[in-house]
């Protein structure tokens, strides 16, 4: 029969275009004729095949009924025929639903064993599954409810547990799925895209009835599928948690079993079908609800954390369809379904958080909404309010229940079950939202979550770094362009139960949420309570109280999403409240016994090393002549005082400093954490908690100056101050007031000079006329107590002397600003060959007597100028023009370096040669005040130089080189003698250990103290202008560091001297350089000239070539090119 191409319309065409397949196949049922028919389906239009259904349905139904075993190729074929005949039709007889069904899971089942799926093909199972579904899709809303009569109990519990059965053992994950849609589509709860039947709350409750009967084989099969082998696919299991909501969802609804069912007698005709049915009492409720959460609990493990994004999303629609539909009748799941909902709150992915926070949103919303509604409805509400009430206790109850069980989690589990645990508590606190503070009002509830907190914040105490770190001089400069140059030297805390940082945020967020909906007047005395019962506790209570009142500002708190803004914010504690709350907690922080804390071990410690530093055995100086110590180098032997451990503190010491820099850290956090909470209200406050921060700031011990430092500029931005000069010059009057009576009770108050070393560092100018007189009490108490106290004042002299040096800037170069003089040079080469022949031509006629009386008669002639300039001072008095005030304090800084140079204290000798050069800087200016200092302090510096440990004798060098860049001639003589032949003679003896040492040897003093001498010798031979004796001898010290065989940098350092004595002496250095190594022999231009022979033409290359070239090049570039 030829194609038609349009589809045909008219029921009598159709039929008699159909009824000769439809014969035909019942005579010969064969795939051939099947599939003829099913060609033929499709060309005829869906309104006249709904007309036809029966007609057409029948030929192919009665292929299934003929008995005896079938060919699963000719069932399959017919199972997708009439899957198309389905798909565009209505089923609207009763018995065709019925029949179809019957005969559609006999098609499933064995012949054999009727409960268990055949052992068929894959393509035949998913083509009568989808048969099947298009059925269930295809019955008519009248019709499709008769399968949920009592009488139908029977056949859907075969269709259900076949169904069951092939979504479980079935290992084709697409016939798992097709099975477990059908059996969505079977309680009328599909999602597909097509029409659905919509159920009436009656049809609904009649429904959930019938399916009570299959709940059990129902969640415990598809719960086995949910968490079985991951290997089956998210898709295969997203869609089973589908059904097990759906249908929980259908049986358990809230609605159904408060309404209750119709009291109707089983018909008689029923039978034993009455033993199936179901009646869901109270009692069988309540049953059923404890069977589910173990169900669900098991799923909620599985899920959870899976790896696919997508079955955690479903969860979160099981969690929303169940909480929102049977929140009251599975009482004992509520509990379960809320920690799987606010463990998801920080999920990686953001859609699954999105939805979560939707949820979470509903939860709270319809929590307050019926807690809320128990004032406004009266006796007919006393249901719906004790609901209300048993949803918030569920809340709290699994919120007590947790915080017991925290502190085990957090010892036994790992960090991603931790994280999780600490999620599912942040979850409920933002579920309950302002129920919180009703929460928090048990004292049970309060002491558990309290304690929980207690033990899960436990600092790990015992690493000896934290103790051993120093912050020298190394307190953080004020810097514009680094508004916050702290935050890089923030040290992470380190915790007894976790290492993730996670965690930490995590605990931190519960601790402000707990602020921000709790009663902060309860919160702050509950754990400042625990903060004064145990020192155990101490740490941990600071550091909740810390968040506590910033989350009680609304700092940092996460109520995005969650739906909790509404009406929160009257919850929140306001301005007053946190001001006293701040104060109190204030108060107990900054009292005598918490915040005066040992962090360091004795002073004296450090003096015994001082002096076993000094002592014969271990010293070397520079002046150490005894060739036989030269095996055995001391200079890489000393250990520094810095990085030598006591000798033998004991572990419970360690550990008791530990926690008090921890505890002084975490408080001055805390100080910073209530300057945020009070914005500019903290202004008032300053007056007595801004000194105590700049005490800690410092601080020797590292940890503690940082946290201080890092809390002022805190509060300098929530007071709002630009900048830690602007903080402290603002508050400097009551600030210096302090310091001024401090300082007269220093036994008392020893922090005083450490207040002003920190005001010193981070102010200007400014504030010298104030801190004056202040300097001159420090100088005074130096002078009457330096046995005891010179570390602490030379700490305050060395800050005052570089804050000077940075206010007033002087012309004081360091020596690297004169390593490259050359390039200034060339330009007056000419004229100095001009100058140098002129004035040669005149010394000599002035050596034979010509022209003296002329140089006589101008010398008489010069004068009058200058008494003319100085005739209006004739009359006055000679009066010495009066200093300005950093000048004075300069030059009584300098007095107390000269006597304290020669301190038995190493560490106190380190720090005056610190000050000392830093006096020099700032005098520089003045030359006539420089030069008696500098006369008065040379002797001591001497001994510095030359008989003291390695490091005096690196410092005194660069106090040396200083003041050769500023007061050069003075120098030269003192030099030349005392301190050149023994720089040069140690250089000497440490030069052949540097060239045969490995890496490890740059690591040493000895290799620092070589390194030193080199970059500064050449700068300050060329500033004090020496004379050829000493040059000679600086060269020949040298002359060895041009070896490649010498540690990089020494060799750079070995270049920089030459660099420097070239511009002295050029061709003296020139010639000492082509001894060593000429590049090439040089022709003379004319035959009548004699040629130049050096000493360093025609050797190979050696150790030296390369630096002797690359000085040749770079210094004297013209003659290297014409030499080559």
């Amino acid at each position: 029969m030829p194609s038609i191409m349009a589809q045909i319309s008219d029921p009598k065409i159709a039929f008699a275009y159909l009824r000769p397949a439809c014969v035909l196949l019942t005579r010969a049922p064969t795939v051939t004729n099947v599939e003829t028919l099913s060609g033929q389906l499709k060309e005829v239009d869906d309104a006249t095949l709904q007309q036809l259904q029966e007609y057409v349905l029948f030929p192919l139904r009665f292929v299934l009924k003929v008995p005896g075993p079938k060919n699963e190729k000719l069932v399959q074929t017919v199972a997708e025929a009439m899957s198309h005949v389905l798909e565009d039709t209505c089923v609207q007889s009763w018995e065709t639903l019925r029949d179809l069904l019957s005969e559609l899971c006999l098609c499933l089942c064995s012949p054999t064993n009727p409960g268990k799926p055949a052992d068929t093909s894959e393509e035949l199972k998913s083509a009568v599954l989808r048969c099947l579904h298009a059925l269930l899709h295809a019955a008519y809303g009248d019709i499709v409810f008769k399968l949920f009569e009592p009488v139908m109990l029977p056949g859907l519990g075969a269709a259900i547990s076949l169904l069951l059965a092939l979504a479980e053992k079935e290992k084709s994950r697409d016939v798992q799925a097709a099975a477990l849609k059908c059996l969505q589509a079977l309680t009328l709860q599909c999602d597909c895209t097509q029409e659905h039947v919509v159920p009436s709350s009656e049809e609904r409750c009649t429904i959930g009835g019938t399916m009570a009967s299959f709940l059990p084989g129902i969640t415990v099969a598809v719960a086995r599928i949910i968490t079985g082998d991951l290997r089956q696919g998210h898709a295969v299991i997203i869609m089973a948690i589908k059904v097990w909501s759906r249908t929980v969802g259908l049986v358990m609804e809230d609605a159904q079993i408060q309404a209750g069912e119709p009291s109707k007698t089983p018909s008689a005709d029923l039978g034993r079908i009455t033993q199936l049915m179901v009646h869901r009492t109270p009692a069988w409720v309540k049953s059923t609800a404890g069977k589910l959460s173990v169900l669900l609990r098991k799923i909620i493990s599985c899920t959870s954390s899976h790896q696919h994004w997508r079955v955690r999303l479903e969860m979160m629609e099981l969690d929303d369809h169940l909480l929102a539909r049977c929140s009251q009748s599975l009482g004992e799941c509520v509990g379960p379904l809320l920690e799987a909902l606010v463990g998801a709150v920080n999920d990686e992915e953001p859609r699954v958080r999105k939805r979560c926070e939707v949820v979470l949103s509903e939860v709270s919303q319809r929590t307050q909404s019926r807690s809320s509604s128990d004032s406004d409805i009266t006796s007919k509400s006393s249901s719906s309010s004790s609901s209300a009430q048993t949803f918030t206790d569920v809340l709290s109850e699994n919120l007590h229940s947790l915080a017991t069980s925290l502190p085990r989690l957090m010892r036994t589990s790992d960090d991603q079950k931790k994280l999780f645990v600490l999620n599912v508590f942040l979850g409920y606190l933002k579920v309950l939202g302002p129920l919180v503070s009703v929460v928090l009002n048990s004292s049970a509830h309060l002491e558990r979550i309290s304690k929980a907190l207690m033990q899960v914040l436990e600092l790990d105490v015992m690493d000896v770094r934290i103790v051993e770190e120093r912050s020298h001089a190394a307190t953080i400069e004020t810097s514009p362009g680094s508004p916050d140059p702290y935050t890089a030297h923030t040290q992470r805390k380190h915790f007894l139960y976790f290492t993730d940082e996670k965690i930490f945020s995590a605990l931190m967020e519960i601790c402000r949420t707990l602020g921000y909906y709790g009663n902060i007047y309860l919160l702050t005395d509950h754990f400042l309570d625990l903060y004064q019962q145990s020192s155990a506790y101490r740490k941990q209570a600071a550091t909740v109280l810390n968040e506590v009142v910033r989350g009680a500002a609304g700092i940092a708190v996460a109520t995005e999403g969650h739906g909790l803004e509404s009406e929160v914010r009257g919850h929140s504690a306001s301005q007053e409240d946190l001001t006293v709350a701040v104060m109190s907690v204030m108060e107990e922080y900054t009292s005598l016994h918490n915040w005066h804390l040992i962090t360091v071990s004795e002073e004296t410690e450090r003096d015994r090393q001082d002096q076993q530093l000094l002592s014969p055995a271990g010293l070397l100086s520079i002046s150490n002549n005894n060739v036989s110590n030269t095996k055995a180098n001391s200079l890489q032997v000393i250990p520094s005082s810095f990085g030598t451990p006591s000798p033998s503190p004991s572990t419970s010491a360690i550990h008791q400093l530990n926690s008090n820099i921890w505890q002084l850290c975490i408080q001055l956090e805390g100080i910073a954490c209530f300057a945020q909470a009070l914005g500019r209200d903290f202004r008032p406050i300053l007056m007595t908690s801004l000194y105590p921060v700049l005490e800690k700031a410092g601080e020797e011990t590292l940890l503690v100056s940082q946290a201080a430092l890092g809390s002022m500029w805190d509060i300098s931005k929530a007071c709002g101050y630009r900048s830690l000069k602007e903080l402290i010059n603002e508050n400097s009057d009551y600030l210096l007031n302090d310091i001024s009576l401090n300082l007269q009770r220093l036994s008392q108050h020893p922090q005083a000079p450490r207040v002003l070393t920190v005001m010193l560092t981070h102010s200007d100018c400014s504030l010298l006329p104030l801190v004056g007189d202040i300097v001159q009490d420090v100088l005074t108490a130096l002078d009457l107590s330096y046995d005891h106290k010179a570390a602490l004042f030379c700490s305050v002299l060395h800050a005052l002397m570089k804050a000077l040096a940075r206010w007033f800037p002087s012309s004081c170069g360091r020596t690297s600003e004169s390593a490259r003089p050359k390039h200034t040079s060339p330009p007056k080469e000419v004229l100095d060959i001009r100058h140098f022949l002129l004035d040669l031509r005149k010394q000599k006629e002035l050596a034979e007597g010509i022209g003296i009386e002329e140089d006589d008669t101008e010398d008489l002639e010069d004068p009058p100028p200058t008494d003319c300039e100085d005739v209006e001072d004739i009359g006055g008095p000679d009066v010495k023009a009066e200093l300005p005030a950093h000048l004075c304090i300069t030059k009584d800084v300098m007095e107390r370096c000269i006597h304290l140079l020669s301190d038995p204290s190493l560490r106190l000798r380190l720090k005056v040669l610190d000050v000392l050069e830093l006096c020099v800087c700032v005098l520089s200016e003045r030359e006539n005040e420089l030069l008696p200092m500098a006369h008065r302090c040379w002797p001591a510096l001497l001994q510095r130089l030359t008989a003291d440990d390695p490091l005096a004798v690196l410092r005194a060098f660069r106090v040396l080189c200083t003041l050769g860049e500023t007061c050069g001639d003075f120098l030269r003589r003192r030099v030349s003698k005392e301190v050149l032949p023994k720089l040069s003679s140690s250089l000497v003896r440490q030069a052949p250990v540097s060239a045969k040492a490995g890496p490890v040897y740059t690591h040493t003093l000895a290799y620092k103290l070589q390194l030193a001498v080199l970059q500064g010798l050449g700068s300050l031979c060329q500033r004090l202008d020496l004379g050829d004796a000493d040059l000679d001898a600086v060269c020949e010290a040298c002359l060895p560091y041009l070896s490649c065989r010498q540690p990089i940098r020494l060799q750079e350092a070995g270049r920089s001297v030459f660099q420097h004595l070239i511009q002295v002496d050029p061709d003296a250095f020139w010639f000492t350089l082509n001894e060593l190594h000429c590049p090439s022999s040089y022709i003379p231009p004319h035959p009548d000239l004699q040629p130049v022979h050096l000493s360093g033409m025609g050797r190979p290359r050696d150790e030296y070539s390369d630096n002797v070239l690359k000085l040749l090049r770079e210094e004297f570039g013209s003659v290297a090119e014409t030499a080559s």
